[in-house]
């Protein structure tokens, strides 16, 4: 009988323990608080910037929105903070905000000195330079002893730094905090050239400045560039929700679940669609969520697809290819993990 009693106590503990595990301090301060507090960037067209109205809009909001929607049924529930390049790692380890989704490029030190977690790519992108087309270069080794626009802080300096140096070619850098105000410097001539991730160059080219014919996009890529998604270390709980929020969205691009047939493919008879949608249970209480939270954050957003077509594809103004960003069945190396 005490071996029963003893067996009994311990399966209750492990039960109330697995529980416990469910609920971790960045959901329950999350919910607390009524929103999901998100770090973005200060005005990259196409990821995250202010529209006229004082919106936020862009694809790093899109996410955003999905997790807020994944969390409380509703994607209106989150809060935007504009994060400069030197603000954006301090804000997220003070607690400032929960996840940081300002267009950070995902490496081994970040993922491991900083306290902080890659949660998992959203874009994979590479480092380009933009020049004005009058300055008559068509390659980046033509820049010898040229100034270059550059944000401190940033994989981006130290890319630029070690590709020109590799080759022998001098630069004068000119290290500016803010996109808008390297954007005006660059506009202005204080710099023969600007270098950031390549589609962050296309967005300044398609809205930021006053002639986007008068510019030129190098055809060199100094780096690779995985954009995504980080959190801090500490609690596996809020990492799940963030990053099965965002392989949610790609596996409903996956399986043809859209925003607007999400309520029919419910009825599916697919047993992956089904786990998706939260037909079959155990996916939301996995994370401490309510089950349709993959289902909500569809029917907020859309599929993956359908937030890069919106915010970065050909029918924006951006106007940029999948390419690498497709999915992995469609040549590109977008591979969402199966919820299962």
């Amino acid at each position: 009988m005490k071996r029963q009693l003893a067996s009994m106590a311990g399966a209750i503990a492990l039960a109330c323990a697995s529980q416990a595990a469910l609920a971790g301090p960045t959901l329950d301060a999350v919910k607390s608080k009524g929103f999901v507090q998100c770090g973005l960037s200060d005005g990259v067209s196409g990821f995250s910037a202010t529209n006229s109205k004082g919106e936020w809009e862009g694809m790093d909001v899109d996410i955003c929105r999905a997790v807020a929607a994944a969390v409380f049924g509703d994607a209106g529930k989150y809060k935007g903070t504009a994060l400069s390049t030197q603000q954006r790692f301090t804000a997220l380890q003070s607690g400032e905000v929960d996840v940081l989704m300002r267009t950070v490029t995902l490496t081994q030190t970040r993922d491991t000195s900083l306290g902080l977690a890659a949660v998992a790519a959203t874009f994979y992108d590479g480092q380009g330079i933009m020049v004005r087309k009058d300055l008559g270069v068509k390659s980046a080794k033509e820049l010898d002893g040229a100034t270059v626009c550059v944000q401190p802080g940033t994989t981006t300096e130290l890319n630029l730094a070690d590709w020109f140096r590799a080759r022998g070619i001098k630069f004068k850098p000119v290290v500016i905090d803010k996109v808008t105000e390297v954007v005006r410097a660059f506009e202005s001539g204080r710099c023969d050239a600007f270098t950031d991730d390549a589609s962050q160059l296309a967005a300044v080219r398609a809205t930021q400045v006053a002639n986007p014919g008068d510019y030129e996009i190098l055809p060199e890529r100094f780096s690779k560039e995985p954009l995504g998604l980080m959190v801090r270390q500490g609690d596996e709980n809020w990492l799940g929700i963030v990053r099965w929020t965002l392989f949610a969205l790609m596996e409903a691009e996956e399986y043809g679940i859209t925003q607007k047939n999400v309520d029919e493919m419910a009825k599916s008879t697919n047993p992956n669609v089904l786990r998706i949608l939260g037909v079959t249970p155990g996916m939301g209480k996995n994370m401490g969520l309510d089950e349709k939270w993959a289902y909500n954050a569809i029917k907020a957003v859309g599929n993956y697809g359908e937030i890069f077509e919106r915010n970065l594809g050909k029918g924006s103004k951006l106007g940029l290819e999948r390419g690498t960003n497709a999915l992995w069945s469609q040549g590109g190396a977008m591979y969402p993990w199966p919820i299962r």
